[in-house]
């Protein structure tokens, strides 16, 4: 599969989610919804479909579709937030924090490239 990057550097062809919906896996949706829910938030099978981040139409998971990221970039309508004005907002920072090193670093190196041109 090739990347599909969401808003904040997320791969969304890594998602299960994603997965799963693209290769309609009930195993992979039933072991998703295992590991993702809890006792506070339930989560079933059949809700782990996602067609990414950044699909007009189609399903998004339910995170995704509440993302304060996505909805911020969507509004302000650029590719990614490396090539957002206000790069590094409070949002992004706290999401990063959160999703990992990998995010950050396709973001870094999209700015990177944003900025020299």
């Amino acid at each position: 599969m090739n990347k599909e990057l969401a808003y904040c550097g997320l791969d969304c062809t890594e998602c299960p989610a994603y997965i799963a919906k693209r290769t309609q896996d009930d195993e992979l949706r039933r072991r998703t919804s295992l590991e993702w829910g809890s006792d506070d938030f339930a989560v079933n099978a059949e809700d782990i479909n996602c067609d990414g981040c950044k699909a007009t139409d189609g399903e998004r998971w339910r995170w995704c579709s509440q993302c304060e990221v996505r909805a911020c970039a969507v509004s302000r309508n650029v590719a990614t937030c490396a090539s957002c004005s206000d790069y590094g907002c409070d949002k992004l920072t706290d999401f990063l924090q959160m999703a990992g090193e990998e995010p950050q670093k396709r973001l870094e190196q999209l700015r990177e490239m944003w900025l020299k041109q």
